[in-house]
């Protein structure tokens, strides 16, 4: 799983000059999680569901038997490797059946993460997961590089943005607070420390995200009376 290290956040000062223009982005300091932040490998369903100040993300029936929520980075490797080559499996399984509904949360680990998820946020509530998708698809094409923002804008494109759009996105200070505060959140109630973090009815899940380790902690919920 990433976690934020000094070596990320030392990027993150580099980066910003990257993003110029993109007021918002720049500034985003620090990123780092609450020094306070518990551990709980349980939270209250309750909580974890309440209103982020962001229209959830998700895919499944409101009203399956159980709850995905997943934390992730955009920039993260870990996430791309589970969005690319596990959930697909995961989602015929158990999202397209009706059984499992799936919910995805930026938990930005950087700068960048965070204009990314701002930029799928800003394509619609449609087509925000899709982006998703193709951002961590193609995340070897905008993480790794000098300059990511043509990159980034190539991206955008695909989703229909102009560059006035684009920009205006990524100046969006009200969208990044929510983002951040989602972040925070995260970190301090949940305990949330590392990308992705999977939560499955409220449980933190600790094993290998990998289909046959989610499905052994999802059968027993989906059996139960």
């Amino acid at each position: 799983m990433s976690k934020p290290s000094q070596t990320l956040f030392a990027a993150n000062i580099d980066r910003r000059r990257l993003l110029a223009g993109s007021g918002a982005v720049l500034g985003v300091a620090g990123l780092g999680l609450a020094s306070g932040a518990s551990r709980a490998e349980a939270v209250e369903v309750s909580k974890l569901m309440a209103d982020t100040g962001l229209p959830d993300l998700s895919e499944g029936p409101a009203d399956a038997k159980v709850t995905i929520v997943e934390y992730a980075s955009l920039t993260c490797p870990h996430c791309a490797h589970f969005h690319s080559e596990v959930f697909p499996e995961l989602k015929k399984k158990y999202v397209d059946t009706g059984k499992v509904r799936f919910v995805f949360r930026e938990f930005p680990l950087d700068n960048l993460a965070a204009a990314a998820a701002m930029l799928a946020r800003c394509s619609g509530d449609d087509k925000a997961l899709p982006m998703t998708g193709v951002l961590f698809d193609k995340q070897d094409e905008w993480v790794v590089r000098n300059n990511p923002v043509p990159a980034l804008f190539e991206i955008a494109k695909q989703a229909g943005f102009t560059k006035d759009a684009f920009e205006k996105c990524l100046k969006d200070q009200s969208l990044l607070d929510k983002i951040l505060a989602q972040r925070k959140r995260a970190s301090e109630e949940f305990g949330v420390s590392s990308t992705p973090s999977f939560f499955i009815n409220g449980e933190k899940f600790t094993g290998n995200p990998t289909v046959e380790g989610l499905s052994g902690a999802i059968d027993p919920l989906l059996s139960a009376g």
